[in-house]
């Protein structure tokens, strides 16, 4: 079977829903035993039902990936016992503000979540790849690449996102690990569906059609989309792919001019 998962231990953060769920049901699919990792204990276990009834395989750990000790004692606990095949840091929050109205209290748990629990999940995972190489995928975004109105934080974090995505491929290429990210456009997501009930109540159809516009394709993604790239970039048919961020964008970031 092309792009098989077979006998590969998987860990996604954030898997609950959204993309990490799409990667979570994509990957047991492909017959590899994933790790549903979320803040939200519930919501990874119903990913991990969900997996199960279709025969796969499939573990719900609930983890604060801001909290490097919580982590580590989560990840060694999985290490001690299986292969860490692939690592996907996929956890991550939003923010809307600009530099000046941004609070410094926000733009940390930014930080906290989207950067230091990145460093906290590839700084635990890494002394179990060094064994037998491995793959780490990292959750971009196009807002590292170009000028996102009021995203200050959230930019700020994807760049971080790219660089370290960048450092870990040149440092550990030799040990057989890659690394690489993935830099979506706006994807249709639970939180999308959130963030537009708490901002645009009374107009929710308007500003998600003109969300979707703001993509030249004309639409926005799906969390399924993202997870196929994901499938590829760690599957060993991506084998000579490694210090990589690709967009997937519905044309934003070349053609929106």
């Amino acid at each position: 079977m092309i792009f098989s998962l077979e006998n590969k231990t998987v860990l996604i953060t954030g898997a609950g829903s959204g993309i990490g769920k799409a990667m979570a049901l994509l990957f047991a699919k492909q017959n590899a035993t994933v790790f549903v990792m979320d803040y939200n204990y519930t919501a990874a276990e119903i990913v991990v039902d969900e997996i199960i009834k279709n025969n796969g395989k499939a573990f719900a750990v609930q983890v604060d990936v801001s909290d490097q000790a919580q982590v580590k004692t989560v990840i060694n606990e999985i290490g001690l016992e299986k292969n860490i095949d692939i690592l996907i840091n996929n956890a991550g929050i939003a923010h809307i503000g600009n530099a000046l109205n941004t609070q410094e209290a926000d733009f940390n748990k930014v930080i906290q979540v989207n950067v230091n629990g990145v460093y906290n999940c590839i700084h635990a995972t890494l002394p179990f790849m060094q064994k037998n190489g491995g793959v780490i995928l990292n959750m971009a975004s196009i807002a590292s690449s170009v000028g996102i109105l009021d995203r200050f934080a959230y930019s700020t974090s994807k760049g971080a996102i790219v660089g370290i995505t960048l450092s870990v491929a040149r440092d550990f290429l030799a040990q057989g690990i890659r690394c690489n990210c993935i830099s979506p456009a706006r994807v249709h997501t639970p939180f999308v569906d959130g963030f537009l009930e708490k901002n645009y109540a009374d107009n929710k159809a308007e500003m998600f059609e003109k969300l979707s516009k703001s993509q030249p394709i004309g639409r926005m993604a799906t969390p399924d989309e993202i997870a196929n790239l994901a499938l590829y970039l760690c599957s060993d048919e991506a084998g000579f792919i490694t210090g990589c961020d690709y967009p997937i964008d519905g044309g934003f970031i070349k053609l929106n001019n």
